[in-house]
């Protein structure tokens, strides 16, 4: 039963990646004051199906000079990692009751980065070397910053279960006592998923498109799918840490999509920061304010228990 309801939850997270690019296009097309995919379907409901079946027929090329095995299971391994993620779901029928699941969410992001290394490197070309080698450095960057912030809840919940942020966010959501802290992981979420204003690893005016410049049809697709799952996966523990997560409700899918859409809308507004800026924000304004919490938290704990004893 419950690898039944695994493959229905990875289906349903593929469809909706689906539609997410078809979000993006439409709001990206209303952005430029333009319309979006319109043609294939009712409105260009079919339009994601018409790319993947136009993406997965294509000739698959490669590299003459490029490490064949690392360079074909790169894309795959990362696609696998993406939604591995989505494991740790926190159902109140508990589909895997993960104990520590923040836990298991750091080590597979922290995973995430060598498939972007090793399809950067397998390739065999200076552009994707370089690609990779900027989407490791501010990807190293920022996960500091996210792991301290997880740590600041965890010691403010005491369980590393995302089931009890749902339980505790049931009077009053998080969003409303750490404000500044959710845009930082907001921000911080940006730079894991290397979306505008942080896609350094994909800058198409110097590295023509950065790590995946080599791969083409299946590849390519598999890449494009875990940046959107890894998308989709980010706003889902958003809405659990900050807006309360129950699963259960219709509503908790309503904010899922909007922040889904807050990912998009930045895309369409803001252009591509400098490289030096994004670790100068990284190291001198995320990691001490991100410090400053986790600080906070613990003193607020201990005086909690000194009181209560």
């Amino acid at each position: 039963m419950m690898v039944l309801v695994s493959i229905i939850l990875l289906v349903c997270v593929m469809v909706g990646v689906a539609f997410l690019t078809l979000l993006e296009r439409s709001v990206l097309g209303y952005v430029h004051i333009r319309k979006g995919p319109n043609k294939v379907g009712f409105l260009g409901v079919l339009q994601p199906f018409s790319d993947a079946i136009k993406l997965f027929t294509k000739e698959q090329t490669f590299p003459f000079n490029s490490n064949y095995i690392s360079y074909y299971f790169a894309p795959v391994f990362s696609l696998f990692l993406s939604l591995l993620l989505w494991m740790i779901m926190p159902y109140v029928s508990g589909l895997y009751s993960f104990e520590l699941g923040f836990l298991f969410f750091l080590s597979c992001t922290s995973l995430g980065v060598y498939t972007v290394m090793i399809a950067g490197w397998s390739s065999n070309s200076n552009y994707s070397l370089l690609g990779g080698l900027r989407a490791v450095a501010q990807t190293i960057s920022y996960e500091v910053s996210l792991a301290l912030i997880l740590l600041s809840f965890i010691f403010l919940i005491g369980s590393y279960n995302l089931m009890d942020f749902n339980m505790f966010q049931s009077w009053l959501w998080m969003i409303f006592l750490t404000l500044p802290l959710s845009l930082v992981w907001f921000t911080s979420c940006l730079a894991e998923t290397n979306r505008t204003p942080f896609d350094f690893a994909e800058g198409e005016s110097e590295l023509v498109s950065g790590f995946n410049v080599e791969y083409s049809s299946g590849g390519f697709a598999l890449i494009f799918l875990a940046e959107y799952a890894s998308i989709l996966f980010m706003s889902m523990l958003f809405c659990v840490i900050f807006l309360g997560g129950d699963v259960d409700s219709l509503l908790f899918y309503l904010k899922l999509s909007l922040i889904s859409f807050l990912f998009i809308w930045v895309r369409g507004t803001m252009p591509r920061f400098r490289y030096d800026k994004l670790m100068y924000l990284a190291w001198k304004s995320f990691l001490p304010m991100s410090l400053n919490y986790l600080l906070f938290f613990l003193g607020f704990k201990l005086f909690m228990f000194v009181l209560m004893v």
